[in-house]
This record gives structure tokens, C-alpha cells and sequence, in this order.
């Protein structure tokens, strides 16, 4: 939780510092180097020399030139404990209209970055020139799943103009363990709700004398749980595979919501939330008196596309009509992994560039819906637009008819880091046997923005009174299974077996009567399938494999 920052503390104002504990930044000081340009510690050090003259304290600073792209000075730092209160302090002097800087600092969890306190680690305003030394400084509570920093100051042109200095000096990140006692509340009014095949969790902050640092909430794929407290000294890491029904996560205070993606269709999820001070072995839970729990199912639908870009753009295709620049995955987004698309090289650039679904086959569902999370960030959302279609065949987009449905949707304004759920569209009336969707960017000469887009689902619900009256429901025994399913058939058909984000994982010909299928090769985890006879008919199911 943010506490205060003074980003530009003039030196002349005797701002004290009270920094608590050891200074974790090798080399803050900037006294010892390996050469004029290699200040010990650092491990990025674009275009830096030693400087004896401009200096904030003792003997050297830093002296950054700036250059056409920016120029990076970082160190990461680790051991970091989450739930830990930080004072990260530096100075610096920009006394230049050819340069200007700013911090671009994360914190991180095995190297991946984290979203936490980007308002103040990554702001959007740069330094203003001024003859005086200049005080970064800003109190941060750690994530509770992060366990390292990386510190990373930027200098960049200024106004088309490169070649001034940016100066750096007593960088600081120190932090003392305080151990509280346990929580005095639990949280009130612990509401789980359904929303598609997602849950949304909400509560009132705990109060009292001793308030929490953070929240443990745990979850079981049924009605009726069976929680078993924590333990005192004794941390319940983050776990969010549900395969053996169960999973945890740690919830910083002052956040009071969660929400649970991807689950199963027409299913209960409990939940239970435990409040709890400190971290690590000090770790202190409130587990006296009754914790609250709530229950909710999530919605009879099936997923026509779930798509997390976990590791890759997953089944999603870019295409590139115009520019260098292009869709691209990124390790942000909530759980990490994005696709991202950038038209600024060094300066802004004209792109336009398509972020396709695979081919969705709606026929024969309802209530068909579109939502997505994504952070827009830089310039604005001219040029950013959300297309359908019923009629592309791959290939450039611009051979076939789109529909744009940008207007259904919301937009960061104005944008930041964070990701935001875009809300949900309601695209019934695109059904085909062949939909596809879009994500447009474009960006000019003169303005372009950083798009990142996240969780895009697809649902829709099959039932009777649907479009295609053909479509029936298939039964696959065994389920679960962990290698084989039994189909039998009326006639014989063309059947795909798909994975939740819709990807095609088996497709083969199928024979009249009974038909056993191998599916040893999957993963753990939840299918659908769908068979066409001869006729046209579809029949679709689902089964786990466990």
C-alpha cells in the first residue's frame, strides 16, 4: 500500500530521510568502480562515465548521456520479503534541455514482472530542468509475492535533442522487519459472485486496532468445503491449478477483491478468507471466532475461445499490413503473460496490425459474449479497435468484411499500466460456423500507444431455441478418464476434441456404432467435443481428463 512520495524534493528544502536498516543497493553510493564507465554492482549501465565534480555526496556520482533511444541504469535486487515496508530513495540532477529522466522501476517475483505501485515506479511525467540537486523518495509495502526489486533509472532526449548529461547519485532501498500481532477482524460482507465462467470475490476491508497485512483466501471446487485453517509461522503459498479442486492465493490489503477465471461450467466454488500480519516465518493468521466463507456457481455456458497468452500468443495470429512493428507476447498481465503491440521506435511510427482469433464456430449457441482485460498506456486510444467477421479466410484482413464493435467496450482513459476488464459484448449476432475477431492496432507518425490485451473469452450457451436445431448432446464415457473415451455413434462423422482456450488437440474420422478414442496424450484437464455426421448434425459434450 502506497504510503507518501516526493518525486522532486529539492535539496535546498533539507528533506530528511529516515532510511530503517540496511541499505540493500550495492554500491548506492556510486564510490567504487571498475573503470571510468563501470560503476561495481550495476548490471546495466548504458552510456555512463564517472563524474568527480557534479556529485551529491562523498567523491563520484553517475553521469548518464542521453542518447536517440533511452538509456537504461538498473540493478536487481534480491531477497526482497513481501509485506515488508521500503524506502526507496535516490538523487539526481538534470540541469539539461538536451535530456530528462524518470525512474521505471518493478517490483519482481523470480524475475517476472509484478503490476504493484506502477503509479510511482513508473510515472508518466519526466524531470523538469532545474540547477539544484533534485530527492526521489517513496515508501512502498512489497507485494506479498514478491522477492525481488529491480532498479532501473532512464535517461532519455529531450524535445528531438540528445547529447546532455543526466546525473545519479546515493541510490537507497532499506527496509526493517517489524513483527505485528495477529489481525484483530476478520473482513465483512465476503461475497462471492458468478459472472460467465468466472467468480468475482468482494469484501469490506478488516479494522480494528491491528490491521491486516495482507488476505489468504481459499478455494474448493464444491458446496460443501472442508477448509483447514492455517498455521501460524507457517505461509500458504499462491496455488491457483484447481486439478485437485483446491486452490489458495494472498491478497494485499487494501485491494478487497479477487476474481477466479477459466472455471468449469454449472459448478460451485467455495471460498474462505483469513487475514493475516507479517510474513515468512513471522507470518501471524486470525483463525479464532468463525472466518466467512462464501459459495457461488458459476454459469451453464460452454468456452468458445479462453485464451490467457499464458507463454505465447497462444492460438491467436498476428498480422502485419503496415509497419515494423507488431503483436507480440509480453510477461505482463494478471496471471503474467500478454499479447502487446507498440508502434514507437525511438519515436512514433505508422503501423497497422492484426491480433486474429482462431476460427470460432458458433453455430448453434445463444447469448454468445466477448470480454477482455488490457492497459493502454503513452498517446491515447485513437486508432485501437475491436473487428469481427464471418467472412475472412486468412490472410490479409482487409480482403474480407469486418464489424466494428470498439463502442461495446471500455478503454483506459486515461491510460496506466494497469489492466482493466474491458466489459462484455454480447456478439450473437455474428454466429457462424466461421467467426472470427479481431484486435486492431494503429499508430501514427504522430501518436502511439502501448496496447496490451489479456484474458479474451468467448462463451455461449447451447440449449433449446437455438439457431441450429441439429446440434445435440453427445455423452463420452468414461469422464473423467486418463486415457481412453467411448463414443457411440448413430452414424459415422468427422469429430475435433478442443482444449478450453480452443485449440484443436485430436480430429479424426469416426465410424457407426461404438468408436474408442486414446486421449493419453492430453493434459490434465477439462475438453470439449464435437462430432458432424453425414447428415450436418453436430453433437458436442465435454469430458476431463484427470
Amino acid at each position: 500500500m502506497k504510503k507518501t512520495y516526493l518525486f522532486t524534493a529539492i535539496l535546498s528544502l533539507l528533506v530528511s530521510v529516515s532510511v530503517l536498516g540496511q541499505n540493500l543497493v550495492a554500491n548506492g553510493d556510486l564510490e567504487t568502480w571498475d573503470n571510468a564507465t563501470t560503476p561495481a554492482g550495476w548490471q546495466i549501465i548504458d552510456n555512463i562515465s564517472q563524474e568527480s565534480t557534479i556529485v551529491h555526496g562523498d567523491t563520484y556520482s553517475a553521469a548518464q548521456m542521453s542518447q536517440d533511444a533511452s538509456q537504461k541504469f538498473r540493478q536487481d535486487i534480491t531477497n526482497i520479503i513481501g509485506g515488508q515496508e521500503y524506502v526507496i530513495s535516490y538523487y539526481y540532477l538534470d540541469n539539461s534541455d538536451m535530456a530528462r529522466t524518470r525512474i521505471w522501476s518493478y517490483w519482481m517475483e523470480d524475475g517476472t514482472y509484478l503490476d504493484e505501485n506502477a503509479d510511482v515506479l513508473r510515472p508518466g511525467d519526466y524531470s523538469v530542468e532545474n540547477p539544484e540537486w533534485q530527492h526521489y523518495i517513496v515508501t512502498l509495502t512489497a507485494p506479498l509475492n514478491a522477492n525481488e526489486f529491480r532498479f532501473d533509472v532512464r535517461t532519455y532526449k529531450q524535445d528531438g535533442a540528445f547529447g546532455g548529461y543526466i546525473y545519479f547519485d546515493d541510490f537507497t532501498l532499506s527496509g526493517e522487519v517489524v513483527v505485528y500481532p495477529e489481525p484483530s477482524n476478520y473482513p465483512t460482507n465476503f461475497l462471492a459472485t458468478a459472472a460467465g465462467l468466472g467468480i468475482n470475490l468482494d469484501w469490506n476491508e478488516s479494522t480494528g486496532a491491528q490491521l491486516p497485512t495482507g488476505y489468504l483466501i481459499m478455494g474448493e471446487k464444491t458446496n460443501s468445503p472442508s477448509f483447514t485453517a492455517p498455521v501460524d509461522g507457517t505461509p500458504v503459498s499462491n496455488d491457483l491449478d484447481w486439478s485437485d479442486n483446491k486452490v489458495s492465493v494472498n491478497v494485499g490489503y487494501g485491494i478487497a477483491s479477487y476474481v477466479f477465471a477459466g472455471l468449469m461450467s454449472n459448478e460451485a466454488y467455495s471460498f474462505v478468507v483469513y487475514p493475516f500480519t507479517n510474513s515468512g516465518a513471522n507470518i501471524d493468521y486470525k483463525t479464532d471466532g468463525t472466518a466467512p466463507t462464501s459459495t457461488a456457481t458459476t454459469s451453464n455456458v460452454s468456452v468458445l475461445n479462453f485464451e490467457t497468452f499464458e507463454t505465447t500468443l497462444g492460438n491467436w495470429t498476428g498480422y502485419s499490413v503496415t509497419g515494423e512493428q507488431v503483436w507480440e507476447w509480453a510477461d505482463y498481465g494478471d496471471p503474467p503473460g500478454c499479447a502487446k503491440c507498440n508502434g514507437y521506435a525511438g519515436a512514433a511510427v505508422e503501423n497497422e496490425d492484426w491480433l486474429i482469433s482462431p476460427e470460432l464456430d458458433m453455430e448453434g449457441y445463444t447469448n454468445i459474449t466477448l470480454a477482455f482485460d488490457h492497459a493502454r498506456n503513452y498517446a491515447s486510444n485513437e486508432g485501437l479497435f475491436v473487428a469481427i467477421s464471418t467472412d475472412y479466410e486468412g490472410g490479409n484482413p482487409h480482403d474480407a468484411t469486418w464489424t466494428y464493435i470498439t463502442d461495446q467496450f471500455t478503454f483506459p482513459d486515461p491510460g496506466s499500466w494497469s489492466f482493466m476488464n474491458a466489459g462484455t459484448a454480447n456478439i450473437s449476432d455474428y454466429a457462424s460456423d466461421a467467426t472470427y475477431i479481431a484486435f486492431v492496432y494503429n499508430s501514427t507518425n504522430s501518436d502511439a500507444s502501448t496496447w496490451e490485451v489479456d484474458n479474451i473469452e468467448v462463451l455461449g450457451v447451447m440449449g433449446t431455441g437455438i439457431v441450429d436445431q441439429s446440434v445435440n448432446e453427445l455423452s463420452v464415457y468414461p469422464n473423467p478418464t486418463s486415457d481412453i473415451i467411448y463414443l457411440n455413434l448413430d452414424n459415422s462423422a468427422i469429430f475435433k476434441v478442443y482444449s478450453m482456450s480452443g485449440m484443436l488437440m485430436i480430429e479424426n474420422n469416426l465410424e457407426t456404432g461404438n468408436n474408442t478414442i486414446s486421449v493419453s496424450a492430453l493434459p490434465v484437464g477439462l475438453y470439449f467435443i464435437e462430432t458432424k455426421d453425414i447428415d450436418g448434425t453436430r453433437s458436442v459434450g465435454k469430458f476431463t481428463v484427470k
